[in-house]
């Protein structure tokens, strides 16, 4: 009688935990969205020739930023961020400078369909009073994700030697906000640079 008691409670015990999981699953799941749309995804590219030690000044190249397609506003936060990282990195800002720093952008129309439920049906009350299945609903959602990239170009050669992109979403309508997703996006580029010697 113990151990069907024991086992009673350990199929007791089971339920409340499984209860409570899918109770805590729709908030985990609406987590892990929203770490998801603020995350900056960066990659970088770099030509293993370049002797990246020997670089130390900067400017930045003016008829490639010209032709970004952004406002002027956020050109000078991007380009504010980006002097502020390579100076953090101990360059300098010079007229002869042995680095040309552009950028340029771009936007991709994401889709994203959302379902709430496995399977073909959810579980749920009827509407009868019993419990059974139900329909499950799709959500769909368009946003648009923007591509940072910075080029760093050799300035004697005029080639490029590193380029970094980061992508994500950005914020518009709080301008604070905005400027720290710009400085989010720029930095976490940026700490793929100088490449690692490997």
């Amino acid at each position: 009688m113990k151990h069907l008691k024991n086992v009673h409670e350990h199929f007791l015990n089971r339920s409340f935990v499984s209860k409570n999981l899918i109770k805590l699953t729709p908030i985990l799941l609406f987590a892990i969205l929203l770490s998801s749309c603020s995350s900056v995804r960066v990659a970088a590219d770099y030509d293993r020739e370049a002797k990246f030690d020997n670089y130390k000044t900067f400017a930045f190249f003016k008829p490639g930023i010209d032709k970004a397609e952004i406002n002027d506003i956020d050109k000078r936060r991007i380009l504010r961020a980006v002097e502020a990282e390579l100076m953090a990195k101990g360059f300098t800002k010079s007229e002869n400078p042995d680095l040309l720093v552009s950028i340029f952008t771009k936007s991709n129309q994401r889709v994203d369909i959302y379902n709430n439920a496995w399977g073909p049906g959810s579980w749920g009350w009827g509407g009868y009073g019993r419990w059974g299945w139900g329909m499950n609903r799709n959500q769909v959602s368009t946003k648009t994700e923007g591509v940072l990239y910075i080029d760093l170009v050799d300035a004697n050669k005029k080639e490029l030697i590193w380029q970094g992109s980061g992508t994500g979403y950005l914020v518009t309508r709080n301008v604070e906000k905005k400027e720290a997703r710009i400085k989010e996006f720029v930095a976490k580029t940026m700490m793929q640079f100088p490449p690692e010697k490997g």
